[in-house]
C-alpha cells in the first residue's frame, strides 16, 4: 500500500465511513488491511463493526472466497460501502468486475476504488490498466452507479526538488537511481484515480 493511496482515502473517503456501515472490501492487502488499520486509527469506536473482505486467494482471517474476479459468493444488496484499493488495474475486464461490486452494495450505499496512475508495471498475477476519471465514469455509468466524485491527484508532500509521476526505473532502477532513493531524494510523486460511486436505491 503505498503513501498517495492512503493520503487519498483519509481525505476523501474516511468520511463515508461509521459504526453503523457494513463493509466489504475487494482484494486487501492483508487482514486487518491498511485502510481498515486508518478507520480504526481514526475513528476509534467509531470504526465499522461489520469490515468483511473478499478475494480470489484463500488466506488466513478471509470472509469470502471469490469462484472469479467477476463472481463473488454474496447475495446482492448486502453492504453500505463496498472498497477496492490497487485492485482494479490487476482486473482484466473491469466492466465486468465494477457490476459485481455494484451488484453486493445495497441501494443508497456507495462504491469506492482508488487505482494507480503513475505506478510501474507490476504483475500480481497481471497488471492491465491505468485508468484516467473519464474512464471511471464510463465504467461506473455502465455499472448503474452515479459518480458522486471521482479525481485523480497526488497528495505526497511536495519539496524544494522537482518530482515527476513515477518513472519506469522505479521497476527496473540504474545505478544513479539507486543512490538517489538511498538517499531519499524525492525524485517521483505517485498519483492515483479514486472513485465514489453511488448505488441508487
Amino acid at each position: 500500500m503505498h503513501e498517495n493511496s492512503k493520503l487519498i482515502f483519509a481525505r476523501h473517503a474516511m468520511p463515508f465511513f461509521g459504526a453503523d456501515v457494513r463493509v466489504l472490501e475487494i482484494g486487501p492487502d492483508g487482514v486487518p488491511s491498511s485502510y481498515q488499520r486508518l478507520v480504526r486509527d481514526q475513528l476509534g469506536a467509531r470504526a465499522p463493526k461489520t469490515w468483511d473482505t473478499v478475494d480470489l486467494a484463500t488466506r488466513p482471517g478471509m470472509t469470502h472466497a471469490a469462484r472469479s474476479e467477476y463472481e463473488f459468493p454474496i447475495a446482492a444488496d448486502q453492504y453500505d460501502l463496498v472498497l477496492s484499493g490497487q485492485v482494479l488495474e490487476h482486473v482484466k475486464k473491469p466492466w465486468r468486475w465494477l457490476p459485481e461490486l455494484a451488484r453486493v452494495c445495497r441501494p443508497g450505499g456507495h462504491v469506492i476504488t482508488i487505482s494507480p496512475v503513475t505506478w510501474p508495471y507490476h504483475e500480481a498475477p497481471v497488471d492491465c490498466w491505468r485508468i484516467y476519471p473519464e474512464g471511471m465514469r464510463a465504467l461506473c455509468e455502465e455499472a448503474g452507479l452515479q459518480v458522486l466524485d471521482v479525481r485523480w491527484e497526488s497528495l505526497e508532500g511536495r519539496s524544494i526538488l522537482p518530482r515527476w509521476p513515477r518513472p519506469a526505473s522505479d521497476h527496473a532502477p540504474g545505478r544513479l537511481y539507486k543512490v538517489a532513493r538511498w538517499l531519499r531524494w524525492p525524485l517521483a510523486r505517485s498519483f492515483d484515480t479514486l472513485t465514489i460511486g453511488r448505488k441508487p436505491g
